[in-house]
């Protein structure tokens, strides 16, 4: 029997066409599954996931540039209902000592954690409590408080928006979990920490005014407490 090539052209083709429409559907039908629909975090007491959790602090140096340093360890406990985000409370503890400036010698880390700066032996702890929000977007909010440093307490505001979260994850994030995000501002003159500051009408010196920004994951509640809820 005599094959002409265009037949065997075609058969081929044919052939070849009905195995990568096989293997394309077996890695289709091979892959990951679709991900669930998680469902909401539960109202309840929440604390902060410390590894995954930011406190960071921006000043001018000397009008150069604005130094970038942080807090590294800290803690905070959130009540906290989704639904009702203008009732949640927070109190946040900072321990003083904590103070971090990446490859400053020695004598700016002993002026910083000394009497003439956070003196962190005599105020080992600086602290932020709630005291009232006030919505401003779906998700975005005022928060007002009161911020202890230095021995001294005043009011203070910041601006966070809640980015969500979810009441768990089966066999990987067994609590509820959510995230906020939040900056402000403060004059550490207010709070008597003066030293260094410049002379009016010069930028010689470490800024008065401090910018924060804190990225904060917070756990919650059991997974399966959240379905009992349901």
């Amino acid at each position: 029997m005599t094959i002409h090539f265009n037949t065997l052209r075609v058969l081929v083709t044919a052939l070849v066409a009905t195995t990568m429409s096989g293997l394309c559907q077996g890695a289709e039908s091979s892959g990951p599954p679709a991900m669930a629909p998680m469902a909401a975090p539960p109202a309840g007491e929440y604390k902060l996931d410390k590894s995954h959790a930011s406190l960071i602090l921006r000043v001018s140096h000397m009008g150069f540039s604005t130094y970038t340093t942080r807090f590294s360890r800290f803690d905070a406990d959130l009540t906290l209902d989704p639904h009702n985000l203008s009732a949640a409370k927070v109190v946040t503890t900072i321990d003083a000592a904590s103070f971090e400036m990446d490859a400053a010698p020695q004598m700016c880390m002993d002026i910083m954690k000394g009497p003439q700066m956070l003196d962190t032996a005599k105020y080992p702890r600086i602290v932020f409590k709630s005291d009232k929000i006030r919505m401003t977007g779906a998700k975005s909010m005022e928060i007002s408080g009161t911020l202890t440093l230095h021995g001294v307490t005043r009011p203070t505001v910041l601006l966070a928006t809640y980015n969500g979260g979810y009441a768990g994850m089966p066999n990987m994030d067994p609590h509820a979990r959510v995230g906020f995000s939040a900056h402000g501002s403060f004059k550490r003159s207010d709070f008597g920490i003066a030293y260094g500051v410049p002379a009016p009408g010069t930028t010689i010196g470490v800024g008065d005014s401090i910018d924060f920004s804190i990225e904060a994951e917070f756990t919650g509640p059991p997974l399966a407490a959240a379905s009992k809820q349901r």
